[in-house]
């Protein structure tokens, strides 16, 4: 039944565990083992705390790969607020959930009584320690590659989040009501193959440029450069 359950999760993440006890513990709460005698318990008996653990750092670091990757030209700043929604709790427990991570769990009968299968804490640091097993049995590289396509959907959802913050539409509201002008926005040099073009558009305030936005459309180019421009208007006004 336990062989059964880990064969259908591995079909669920895409990738077949060389070592299935590694896969095993990580879907093993430790609520589960305390319950446990002493003669259930053999060598394969763990929970997920030290696979959590690691699977934080592989997280991280894969996280902030894929960004730097994705984002060439944001700042640290830009980056490190990314990353953070990316690996926070919220974020880990939504995969966990679209993974059904829950059914799978080997939990104690407490947790099973408090809906332990629905919590995000135990989601989050079920999917944490399921991408350290990946590591550990696989190596970085096809950790990254399992980790990346269950968090396509979230790398997708950044990218909404990023557009809402509408830079352009504040930029332009504070220029009617300071200068009583436009902000006016001017193509500077396009380059990269046409799959993965970047675009650099300088950004002008009464024929004085206030900012130089660069991104993969000439739209993350602008607010780019609108965002700048209003950093600079704030410092101004101090």
């Amino acid at each position: 039944m336990l062989l059964e359950r880990l064969h259908t999760f591995q079909n669920v993440l895409g990738y077949s565990f060389r070592k299935t006890d590694l896969l095993r513990a990580a879907l093993t709460h430790k609520s589960y083992l305390n319950e446990l005698r002493a003669s259930e318990k053999d060598e394969a008996s763990q929970d997920n705390e030290r696979l959590e653990f690691l699977g934080d750092a592989v997280l991280d670091l894969a996280v902030s790969e894929r960004l730097i990757a994705l984002y060439p030209l944001s700042t640290e700043g830009d980056l490190s607020k990314m990353k953070a929604r990316l690996v926070s709790e919220v974020t880990l427990a939504r995969v966990a959930r679209r993974l059904g991570v829950g059914e799978f769990l080997l939990l104690g009968r407490g947790e099973e009584r408090t809906r332990g299968r629905e919590k995000p804490s135990i989601l989050a640091d079920a999917l944490e320690a399921v991408i350290a097993a990946v590591y550990l049995d696989g190596g970085f590289e096809t950790a990254r590659t399992v980790l990346l396509q269950i968090y396509e959907e979230e790398f997708q959802r950044l990218d909404q989040h990023r557009e809402d913050v509408d830079y352009k539409t504040e930029l332009q509201e504070c220029c009617q009501r300071e200068f009583d002008v436009l902000p006016t926005y001017r193509v500077l040099r396009e380059s990269g193959p046409d799959h993965q073009k970047l675009f650099e558009v300088n950004l002008m305030i009464k024929e004085e440029v206030f900012g130089i936005g660069r991104g993969r459309s000439k739209k993350e180019a602008e607010q780019q450069a609108a965002k700048q421009a209003l950093e600079r208007l704030t410092r101004r006004s101090l």
